[in-house]
């Protein structure tokens, strides 16, 4: 045999060695993908993770695909039914307020008013008092004199009736909220800043004082 065809059949069989030893290898690459991948499809697949996952986006897809559906083809009547009913609500809301603020003024404005007429006729009360104060004492038990006061009670009847009720000052402790001390004495009898004689009576009207009492306080 020649050194040729040696030489060729040696190249040949060491190809054929070449390509085998080639073919093998990648074989055993492509075991092991397929081992890998298999092991972590497996993984993943039986992992608590993806089935929470799956879970939640089966529970949260149809409240989504509703919400997109609702907005999408939501009726324009609707809208403007909402509209609507808002505007009214929003009306009402400030009719109520127009309504209490329109009766707290009209109580504010009647209340003045009633205050501005009881002090007008406080003088007429007042002449009433004096005029009962001068009846001689021989007179007090007539008809004409117990005449007289009949009226002077149903006119302070009247009066408390509506609201307004006298300041008591004798024997009380000077207030200026609700006294006027136009006189002062020194008397032991009395105690400190004690009201000792009332000149002329105050009067409140529904707690609010009309006329302050004029007094005289001791010590």
């Amino acid at each position: 045999m020649s050194k040729d065809k040696i030489k060729e059949e040696q190249e040949a069989s060491g190809g054929r060695q070449d390509e085998g030893a080639g073919e093998e290898k990648i074989e055993q690459e492509m075991s092991q993908e397929d081992i890998s991948g298999g092991e972590d499809s497996e993984s993943w697949e039986d992992s608590p993770e993806k089935e929470d996952s799956q879970d939640k986006e089966a529970e949260e897809s149809p409240d989504q695909a509703g919400q997109e559906k609702k907005k999408g083809k939501q009726d324009p009547r609707d809208v403007q039914i909402e509209e609507l009913q808002d505007r009214l609500k929003r009306q009402m809301a400030e009719f109520d307020n127009f309504r209490k603020r329109t009766e707290k003024e009209k109580s504010a404005m009647y209340e003045v008013g009633a205050r501005d007429i009881i002090e007008k006729i406080l003088p007429v009360l007042d002449n009433f008092e004096r005029g009962l104060a001068a009846v001689p004492e021989d007179l007090k038990g007539g008809s004409f004199a117990e005449g007289v006061e009949m009226i002077y009670k149903q006119f302070i009847k009247t009066l408390e009736d509506a609201g307004v009720e006298a300041i008591e000052a004798v024997g009380q402790q000077f207030n200026p909220d609700l006294h006027n001390a136009v006189m002062h004495i020194d008397d032991e009898a009395y105690g400190e800043n004690e009201i000792s004689q009332e000149l002329q009576k105050g009067y409140k009207y529904r707690g609010t004082v009309v006329r302050h009492s004029m007094v005289q306080v001791a010590n």
